[in-house]
């Protein structure tokens, strides 16, 4: 036969386990107590001044009149008999108060314990209300700075980091499935509008045939950069000592392809040893140069970039990368981190990338415990400096 939850679970509860903590350190204490008042009482000299009889200074007449020192004798051991009565009564009538009082201490305790695990049982209710849907609730215990209310206000924190969390994977969803459904839908209308010309020619067919395979193109990029961006907040996989200056020396021929578009690219690169994901330091290098190309100034009105590699006063290695372009409004230089974040109506029109490489970037830098910074130049342009620490946050499960 089953036994009912509550029994099973009851002597398993914080409740009951306080309740018998409290009652047992009653217990132990109220021994302690009676012990050493007993051994007190039983070590105590009794005083005979009272009870002794009355010093006799002659011999009365008669047989029956008994020496003085019988009677002392005689009353001595009277009093020894009566004081180990006395003892025994005091030592259980001790047991028998202890054992009332344990019992109400049992009873006391449980009171006790209930009201101190009352704001308890309030937060666990009211978290468990809280689902995915209502995220925006929170405990706000009220009362004095215990340890309950900064238990309290550590899970609001909680929550509400995980209601950014939620509010940002739902537009991060969003975001990606309309950047995915855009050539999707320029496939299909490439197809449609080829297969309702029955005239098509080869030219047609073979034009037709490229712009589908471009718009599969970008959708693989897409479907790369939003792993790559998902690797990354995953953590780090593999970590080894790479330096920052040897990445970036290999990836500026790829940003000098723009100088003949008349982007001068202008280096300083000091050794920078990072312990890291190669690949993910790779992919961080590679969009901030190909960001700094390709977000710059028009042919022929000098745009540049300029790159730096070292490591600051406290000895962090870190990577600088500055260029030239247009004016952006000092407030909207952090939301270049966000996903599918294009400022200015130019590079949404243009969709001049997949609006994931600052994204990617500061997940990477968040994966090394590292800092990552953007701020605007007054002349135009950007520059964002990135610093990463030592050493790198240790392998999953190391």
């Amino acid at each position: 036969m089953r036994l009912p939850t509550w029994r099973v679970r009851g002597p398993h509860s914080i409740r009951w386990r306080l309740t018998l903590l409290y009652s047992a350190l009653f217990v132990v204490a109220g021994a302690v107590l009676l012990a050493f008042t007993y051994v007190l009482v039983a070590n105590s000299e009794p005083s005979l001044t009272a009870g002794s009889p009355p010093r006799l200074t002659g011999r009365a007449e008669g047989p029956s009149t008994p020496d003085p020192p019988t009677v002392a004798s005689y009353v001595q051991q009277r009093l020894s008999v009566q004081r180990s009565e006395q003892l025994h009564e005091l030592l259980i009538e001790s047991a028998l108060a202890l054992a009332v009082m344990t019992v109400f201490s049992l009873a006391l305790g449980r009171l006790m314990a209930g009201r101190v695990l009352d704001p308890l049982r309030t937060m666990t209710a009211a978290t468990r209300r809280i689902s995915a849907d209502n995220l925006h609730e929170r405990l706000a215990v009220a009362g004095p700075d215990d340890e309950l209310k900064a238990m309290a206000d550590t899970i609001d924190a909680v929550l509400a980091r995980l209601e950014g969390a939620f509010e940002a994977q739902k537009a991060f969803v969003a975001n990606a499935s309309h950047e995915l459904r855009t050539p999707l839908t320029l496939q299909q209308a490439v197809v449609d509008v080829t297969l309702a010309d029955p005239g098509a020619s080869v030219e047609t067919l073979r034009a037709a045939l490229l712009r589908v395979r471009a718009a599969g193109e970008e959708q693989e990029r897409m479907i790369d950069a939003l792993l790559t961006l998902a690797r990354s907040q995953r953590g780090l996989e593999r970590q080894e000592f790479v330096d920052l200056a040897a990445i970036v020396r290999e990836r500026l021929p790829d940003a000098q392809a723009g100088s003949e578009a008349g982007v001068r690219v202008e280096a300083r690169l000091e050794p920078a040893v990072v312990l890291g994901d190669p690949q993910l330091i790779e992919r961080l290098v590679a969009n901030l140069t190909d960001n700094a190309v390709r977000h710059n100034l028009a042919e022929g009105e000098g745009s540049w970039v300029r790159v730096w590699t070292g490591v600051d006063v406290m000895g962090r290695p870190g990577l600088r990368i500055e260029n030239s372009g247009p004016v952006i409004p000092a407030d909207q230089a952090a939301g270049l981190f966000q996903p599918f974040r294009r400022l200015g109506p130019e590079r949404v029109r243009k969709r001049d990338g997949l609006g994931l490489g600052m994204s990617i970037v500061a997940a990477v830098v968040a994966a090394h415990g590292g800092r990552v910074r953007a701020t605007t130049r007054p002349q135009g342009g950007l520059t964002v400096e990135v610093g990463l620490p030592l050493s790198a946050p240790a392998l999953p499960g190391g």
